[in-house]
């Protein structure tokens, strides 16, 4: 059988593979993985002497050690596996596109163009710059930004997307354990009953003190674990009076809980204690606006349950990200609002499990019903749609009728889009930490376009955008126009969520002053040391040529 010999150095060691003519082409390409010791996601560059890009495939010209090839490994060492999951994209698919685009170029061009050089030139740059920012937001690393005061901001110091077994199991039992054990704690005021039974009896009890507390937007999330959350939940639809109402079984809304909690991902923001925050807005928003005497329990049921499931199982990178980077989702869902979609589809497919299927006793007339409002709910949390429902909200708000299912439809659209961006309405200490979680969120997004090729979302711009910038607009333009409507129908929330909104602009406009006149006085003192340096060095140059004994024209004789 006919072989073929390759010379080439890597990490400056040198190797040589031997493989047969008609050898496939991923072969070759697992022997060269397998000499650099690379992971199965890892990309690979092999150079000629030239520092020509070449393909490595069965067609390679055999060589001698004297004119060896170069063999580079990018994104080595770091667990490339985990770096993919993290990111939400395939390496090894971005990989084949490279290497396609650079054997199109030397079929073309015959030797890679000097503009290509530059490209890479960049490339490593900005890799550079990534492996170097303190937050690593590439690797799925969430550093703490948070400083002072604020609680600690739960970054997720994880490089796994999904939850492992053995992190849910963990909750689980923890969960359990809250079940099965008297606790009464100061900090939470959680009264659990044991029960022989191994079932959480009906007598669970959370004391009145957390039970108010639960019902208003001050409400401090940080203060909770996910454990604990699965019980507060599980507080509001008992206190809502869902269970006797539409019989549902402790243990199958324990089991929903626990399917919502597994099915939230790791990433800052979009994860299972934002679930919560939405959800908990909304439980709050029904009580303050005694909602429960102008709607009927089941609209109630529709709009808490749509703030549970409203983000399952994000991965992190928005309804612009999946369209321009051609995702699975986007190509099932047509483009149509891809993640909303399939946070619906997620959600149903909890509910199709008997177990944790919450609607299991109701008819097929109701059901039907709270499918079609959960639906509705949780795909107008899309921001595209947000001037659509607004304005429709606004059109019905002069003759608005509680009796009229159309508007009572828009206004639980409302509600949900309330709740879903109320994380300023929040105390500071409460508020500012969630702003840090999405700001990483967005930077690992945008560095993640660039290093794609794909168009870079504005405002998640590492490189453009500030923490001040990023809210004085959104609050200005999209929060408070929101908040005010809905105050319009409810006037008691003006205090609740109007006041705390109009404090977070005042606040983020004052820092954002407070920056530019930071970098004015940095740019003065720059350019100040500038000026001195220059005329430092004319004095030099001035000194270096000798004094001028020459005199000026008017004064020679």
């Amino acid at each position: 059988m006919e072989t073929k010999v390759i010379y080439f150095t890597v990490n400056g060691r040198p190797e040589q593979a031997e493989f047969p003519v008609d050898c496939p082409t991923q072969d070759v390409k697992d022997l060269f993985r397998s000499a650099a010791e690379a992971g199965p996601h890892d990309i690979l560059k092999l150079y000629n002497p030239k520092g020509n890009i070449i393909n490595i495939s069965p067609s390679l010209e055999p060589n001698s050690p004297n004119l060896c090839y170069k063999l580079e490994v990018v994104a080595a060492d770091c667990n490339s596996a985990e770096l993919a999951g993290a990111l939400g994209f395939d390496l090894s698919s971005m990989e084949k596109r490279l290497q396609g685009l650079e054997k199109k170029i030397l079929i073309e061009a015959g030797e890679t163009p000097a503009v290509v050089y530059e490209m890479k030139k960049q490339v490593d740059s900005f890799r550079e710059k990534l492996e170097s920012v303190e937050h690593l937001s590439w690797l799925g690393l969430f550093k703490d930004l948070s400083e002072g005061t604020h609680k600690p901001s739960p970054f997720y110091h994880k490089r796994t997307l999904r939850k492992t077994r053995e992190e849910c199991e963990h909750v689980r039992e923890k969960f359990l354990q809250m079940r099965f054990v008297k606790i009464h704690t100061k900090m939470f005021g959680i009264v659990h009953s044991y029960c022989s039974c191994h079932h959480l009896c009906s007598s669970l009890e959370v004391s009145e003190e957390v039970r108010q507390y639960l019902k208003t937007p001050t409400f401090d999330n940080w203060q909770w674990e996910d454990a604990e959350i699965m019980v507060l939940l599980q507080v509001m639809y008992t206190d809502l009076d869902f269970i006797p109402t539409f019989n549902i079984e402790p243990e199958v809304l324990q089991q929903f809980l626990f399917e919502i909690y597994r099915r939230y991902n790791n990433i800052p923001f979009h994860n299972f204690k934002h679930c919560f925050c939405v959800t908990q807005m909304m439980y709050g928003l029904i009580w303050l606006t005694d909602l429960r005497s102008k709607m009927d329990s089941i609209d109630l049921l529709i709009m808490l349950t749509s703030a549970v499931c409203h983000d399952l199982d994000h991965t992190g990178y928005n309804n612009a990200y999946q369209i321009n980077a051609r995702t699975e989702l986007a190509l099932r869902y047509n483009d149509i609002s891809p993640l909303e979609n399939h946070h619906c589809a997620v959600a149903f497919e909890i509910l199709e499990r008997t177990e944790s299927n919450i609607f299991r006793n109701l008819s097929m007339d109701q059901y039907k019903r709270i499918r079609e409002g959960i639906i509705k709910c949780i795909l107008a949390t899309d921001m595209s749609r947000h001037n659509e429902v607004l304005n429709k909200f606004k059109s019905i708000l002069p003759v608005f009728d509680f009796t009229n299912k159309d508007h009572r439809d828009v206004l639980m659209m409302i509600l949900i889009k309330v709740s879903d961006i109320s994380n300023e309405a929040r105390p500071m200490e409460v508020a500012e930490p969630w702003l840090d979680c999405l700001l990483q969120e967005f930077f690992n997004q945008s560095d993640v376009e660039k290093l794609e090729g794909l168009p870079v979302t504005p405002f998640m711009d590492r490189d453009k955008v500030t923490k001040p910038s990023s809210q004085t607009g959104f609050i200005r333009f999209v929060l408070l126009p929101l908040f005010i409507e809905l105050a319009n129908l409810f006037p008691c929330l003006e205090q609740h969520i109007i006041h705390p909104v109009r404090k977070a602009l005042d606040y983020y406009t004052e820092m954002e002053k407070a920056l530019e006149t930071e970098q004015q006085n940095r740019a003065q003192s720059e350019n100040a040391a500038k000026s001195k340096e220059a005329a430092g060095g004319r004095q030099d140059s001035q000194t270096d040529a000798g004094p001028d004994t020459s005199k000026p024209e008017s004064q020679s004789t």
